[in-house]
C-alpha cells in the first residue's frame, strides 16, 4: 500500500507558458493609483504588517478564508488587501480588529493543499479604509490610496536616506537572508525612492508587530525615516552580537582542533628523539602525586616504596603489572592522616536531634551523654554503638543525624544476609578481581579516616563454606583492636580507631554474644500514640503531599481521623506502616479531586473507612469472669493485653490441659503456677484439696498466634486462684511477671510496652515486678497519668491486691 498525495489545487494561476511567474512592472515602477482598485477583500495576517516593498509567500486557513480567495480570483487585478491584526484568534475575529491601514498586494499561484491556501503576495501600495461594504467574510471595503508626503531635494531627507541605507548596507555582510530580500526589493522599486526604501528597511527588521504597524500608518516619508532609523540600529546590534556569538564559537572549536594535532605531533617528535613519558612513568607519577598531602605512616610507606620499584621495572603488558598497579591505587587512595574536625557542640547536637525525631527523649539524652564524654576526651572515635528496636522506629536516620551533629561525613552499608567474610576483610592479593573490604571502600569513598560508618542489620549476618562475616567483625568493633585493623587485600596495618561505628538490629538474639559484649547498647522501644501522631503530623503527611506535589490545602486530614489511623491500622512500633496507610489516603483524596468537582477532600473520622477500608486492629475488649485475668505481653507490634482463662472441666480426675498455641518457656510457667497454686490453696484462701479431683484447662485466646516468654506465671498463677477460690476480679485489673515455685516475683522487660497496651484497653491498675519499679519511674509523665501501681516481690504482694 502506497501513500498518495493529492497535487495541490490552484485557484489563481499568473505563471507563463513556462511556469514562471509574471515579472515585476519594471525596475522603479509601483503601481499608480489610477490603476489600483477602489475596492478590496481583506485578509488578517497575525505575526507582523506587509510592507509595500516586501514580496513573499503567505499561509492562510482555507475553510475561512477560501471563499475571499475565490473572491479575489474573479477580479481582472488579482488583488486583496492585507491588515495585521495581531494575536486575535480567526473563529473570533470581526471587522472591528482590523486597523485603518492596510497594504495592497497582488496575488500569485495561489494554491491550496492539507487545509492551507498559498500565494506570494507583492505588495504594491498602503490603502487606507474608507468604508465597510461588507462586514462578515468575505470582508469587502472601499479604499483610498493616500499620498505620501515627501521632499526629495531637501538636504534633511537625503541625510535619513543615506544612513536607511548605510543601515543597510551593514546588515548584508552579518546575514545572507538580507541580501535575498535586497534582490525582491531592487526587482520592483528604485533604490532612489526613499518611501519603499524605508518600507525595505522596516520589513527586514526583527521589530514587533505593533511597532511596525506603527511605521507603516506614518505618511510622511521624513517621520517615516525617523521611526525606522532605530529599529535598524538595534537589528544591526542583535545581528552583529549574533555574528560574534558565532565567531567565538568556531574560534573555541579551531582551538580545540589546532590543540589535538600539536599534541599529536608533540607524541611524535618525543617518541623520535626518545624523551616521551611512557604509561608506566604516568602511572609511577600520578602514585607519587596521590601521597603529596597525607601523612603516611612509614610502614606503610615503606610498602608503597617497594610497591613502585616493581612498577618501574615491570613491562605494562604484563598480569603481574596490572596487580601491582591495581594495588598501588587503593593503597594512595586511603585518606592517610586525613581527619575532619569533629563539631562537640551540645546544644547544636540537640537541635540536630530534635528537629529529625520526636519522641526518643532516652535515646537522644544517651547519644548527648555519648557527646558530652567525647568533648572531655577529646574526639568520639573508637566507641560501638549499638541501636536495638523493632523495624521503622528511626534507627539508621539516627545514625545520620549523629554524624550531623558532630559535622562528620557519613557512610551506610547493610550487613543483613553477608556471608562472606571477605566482604569485611578483603580478599588475598593472589585470587583474581581480589578487592579490599567494605571498610576499606568506605574510606576511599569519603575521603577521610574518621567517618561515622553505619552496620545496618548486624543481626542478620549470615554464615556459609566462605566463612563467617560475624566473627570477622570482631576485629572490627573492639576498640582495642582496630587501631590496627589488618585487611587481607591492602596486607598493611589500618587505624580505625578514629571511625565512629554504629550498629543497627531489630533484636539481640541472633548476635553472636561476644560481638555484642564490645557494643555499647541503645534501645528504641518504638514510639507511643502521642508520639506517632506528632510525626505524622509534622512530618509524615507533610511529606507525602510535598512528593505528590498536592497543596496541603487540598486533603485536609483532621486529628481525630489521624489518631483513628494510629490506632486502628499502624499499631506497629515504628511509623513505616503508618506512612503507608497515610499514602494510601493520598492516593484515594488525589482520585477524588481529578474526577470530582470537590476543590478539596476532607478526611474525617466518618469517611476514614471509605479510604482505608475496614479498621486491622480493634479495641480490645477486657474479658471478665472467674479464672479469667488480664496479662500484659510485648510483642513485635508494641504491647497487646493478653487474657488467660482457667476452667474446671469435670471432676473425676485431676490433670492440667494447656491451649493457645504456647511456647516452651510459656508452657514452662503454666506448669509452675500450677504447683505453686496446688501447693498453696490455703494460704490463699482457697478448699485444700479444690485440685485433687479438678480437671483444669488453661487457654491463652487467639490460639493462632504464637506465644512464648517468661513474663506470664503471676497472671496465671492468679488465673488458677480465681478459679479455685470461686471468686472473680471484681475491677479492670492487669498484671504482668514471672513466678518461681518459692513465689517470688520475677522482672520482665517491655514495661514501657505494656504500660501502653494497658492505657489502650482503658486498664488503669496494675501489678507488676518490684525489680520493674525504676523501669517504670523512668516512663515519660504522660504514661502514668492516672495510672495507680503495685509493685510485687513475692506472690503474697500479688494476692493482697487481687484478692485483699
Amino acid at each position: 500500500m502506497s501513500d498518495h498525495n493529492e497535487d495541490p489545487e490552484v485557484l489563481i494561476d499568473d505563471t507563463d507558458e513556462n511556469g514562471n511567474a509574471p515579472s515585476s512592472t519594471g525596475r522603479g515602477l509601483v503601481a499608480s493609483s489610477d490603476s489600483l482598485p477602489d475596492r478590496l477583500y481583506l485578509l488578517p495576517i497575525h505575526n507582523r504588517p506587509f510592507f509595500p516593498a516586501q514580496v513573499q509567500p503567505l499561509l492562510i486557513n482555507q475553510n475561512r478564508w477560501s471563499e475571499t480567495i475565490q473572491e479575489v480570483a474573479k477580479t481582472s487585478h488579482h488583488m486583496v488587501g492585507v491588515a495585521f491584526v495581531g494575536d486575535a484568534e480567526s473563529d473570533e475575529l470581526s471587522f472591528e480588529d482590523f486597523p485603518a491601514f492596510g497594504t495592497a498586494v497582488k496575488v500569485h499561484q495561489a494554491k491550496q493543499a492539507n487545509e492551507q491556501i498559498q500565494f506570494i503576495a507583492q505588495g504594491l501600495r498602503r490603502f487606507k479604509i474608507a468604508r465597510w461594504l461588507s462586514k462578515t467574510p468575505p470582508y469587502l471595503v472601499e479604499v483610498s490610496y493616500p499620498k505620501e508626503a515627501l521632499d526629495k531635494d531637501s538636504d534633511e531627507t537625503r541625510a535619513y536616506a543615506m544612513s536607511v541605507i548605510n543601515g543597510i548596507k551593514e546588515l548584508l555582510p552579518l546575514n545572507p537572508l538580507y541580501g535575498e530580500e535586497l534582490k525582491h526589493y531592487l526587482n520592483h522599486f528604485s533604490p532612489n525612492e526613499p518611501g519603499p526604501l524605508t518600507d525595505f528597511a522596516a520589513a527586514i527588521t526583527s521589530a514587533k508587530g505593533p511597532e511596525l504597524q506603527d511605521v507603516l500608518e506614518t505618511l510622511p516619508v521624513l517621520e517615516r525615516m525617523q521611526a525606522v532609523l532605530p529599529l535598524l540600529r538595534k537589528e544591526i546590534d542583535v545581528a552583529q552580537l549574533q555574528s560574534e556569538i558565532s565567531e567565538q564559537v568556531n574560534s573555541q572549536m579551531q582551538e580545540h582542533q589546532r590543540k589535538f594535532f600539536l599534541r599529536e605531533q608533540l607524541k611524535v617528535i618525543q617518541k623520535e628523539l626518545g624523551i616521551s613519558k611512557d604509561d608506566r612513568d604516568n602511572d609511577v607519577d600520578t602514585f607519587r602525586y596521590r601521597l603529596e598531602d597525607l601523612v603516611v605512616p612509614p610502614k606503610v610507606l615503606t610498602r608503597i616504596e617497594e610497591e613502585l620499584d616493581k612498577l618501574s621495572t615491570l613491562e605494562t603488558g604484563s598480569p603481574e603489572y596490572g596487580t601491582t598497579r591495581n594495588y598501588l591505587d587503593w593503597l594512595t587512595s586511603i585518606p592517610w592522616g586525613v581527619f575532619s574536625e569533629d563539631q562537640l557542640d551540645l546544644a547544636h547536637a540537640r537541635e540536630v536531634l530534635n528537629r529529625d525525631h520526636d519522641g526518643l527523649h532516652d535515646v537522644k539524652e544517651r547519644i548527648i551523654e555519648f557527646l558530652a564524654e567525647g568533648t572531655f576526651k577529646g574526639d568520639v572515635g573508637g566507641s560501638i554503638l549499638l541501636l536495638v528496636g523493632p523495624p521503622g522506629v528511626g534507627k539508621t536516620s539516627i545514625g545520620r543525624s549523629v554524624a550531623e551533629a558532630l559535622n562528620r561525613k557519613f557512610y551506610r552499608f547493610s550487613v543483613g544476609g553477608m556471608r562472606d567474610e571477605a566482604e569485611i576483610k578483603g580478599h588475598r592479593r593472589t585470587y583474581i578481581g581480589a578487592m579490599p573490604g567494605k571498610l576499606v571502600q568506605s574510606l576511599k569513598e569519603i575521603e577521610v579516616q574518621n567517618p561515622v560508618i553505619m552496620l545496618d542489620e548486624i543481626d542478620k549476618l549470615g554464615q556459609s563454606f566462605q566463612g563467617d562475616p560475624a566473627s570477622a567483625l570482631l576485629e572490627v568493633l573492639d576498640p582495642e583492636q582496630n587501631s590496627e585493623f589488618l585487611d587481607h587485600y591492602l596486607d598493611v596495618r589500618l587505624d580505625l580507631s578514629k571511625v565512629l561505628f554504629i550498629c543497627t538490629a531489630n533484636q539481640l538474639d541472633s548476635i553472636p554474644g561476644p560481638l555484642i559484649d564490645r557494643m555499647e547498647q541503645i534501645r528504641l522501644s518504638g514510639y507511643i500514640g502521642e508520639e506517632k501522631f506528632s510525626i505524622a503530623r509534622n512530618y509524615l503527611w507533610p511529606r507525602l503531599l510535598k512528593r505528590d506535589n498536592i497543596p496541603k490545602k487540598r486533603i485536609n486530614l483532621t486529628d481525630a481521623a489521624l489518631k483513628q489511623v494510629i490506632e486502628g491500622y499502624a499499631r506497629e512500633s515504628g511509623v513505616r506502616q503508618l506512612e503507608k496507610q497515610l499514602h494510601r489516603i493520598v492516593r484515594k483524596a488525589a482520585v477524588r479531586l481529578l474526577e470530582g468537582d470537590e476543590e478539596t477532600v476532607k478526611v474525617s473520622v466518618n469517611n476514614l473507612q471509605d479510604f482505608l477500608g475496614a479498621p486491622t486492629f480493634r479495641k480490645e475488649k477486657v474479658l471478665r469472669g472467674l479464672g479469667v485475668v488480664t496479662g500484659l505481653a510485648w510483642t513485635s507490634m508494641g504491647g497487646a493485653t493478653l487474657p488467660i482463662e482457667a476452667s474446671c472441666v469435670h471432676s473425676l480426675s485431676r490433670g492440667l490441659k494447656l491451649t493457645g498455641k504456647l511456647g516452651d518457656v510459656m508452657q514452662e510457667s503454666a506448669n509452675i503456677s500450677y504447683s505453686f497454686a496446688v501447693a498453696h490453696l490455703e494460704e490463699y484462701g482457697a478448699p485444700k484439696g479444690f485440685f485433687d479431683e479438678a480437671f483444669v484447662h488453661m487457654h491463652v485466646p487467639e490460639g493462632a498466634t504464637p506465644k512464648d516468654g517468661p513474663s506470664a506465671g503471676v497472671t496465671m498463677t492468679t488465673a488458677l486462684l480465681s478459679l479455685a477460690r470461686g471468686k472473680e476480679i471484681d475491677r479492670p485489673l492487669a498484671m504482668t511477671g514471672e513466678i518461681t515455685l518459692t513465689g517470688q516475683v520475677l522482672p520482665v522487660g517491655g514495661i514501657r510496652e505494656k504500660v501502653i497496651a494497658a492505657r489502650r484497653s482503658s486498664i488503669f491498675e496494675l501489678v507488676l515486678p518490684e525489680a520493674n519499679q525504676r523501669d517504670y519511674d523512668e516512663l515519660p509523665d504522660f504514661l502514668k497519668e492516672g495510672m495507680t501501681v503495685h509493685f510485687a516481690k513475692t506472690y503474697r504482694d500479688v494476692s493482697r491486691v487481687v484478692f485483699g
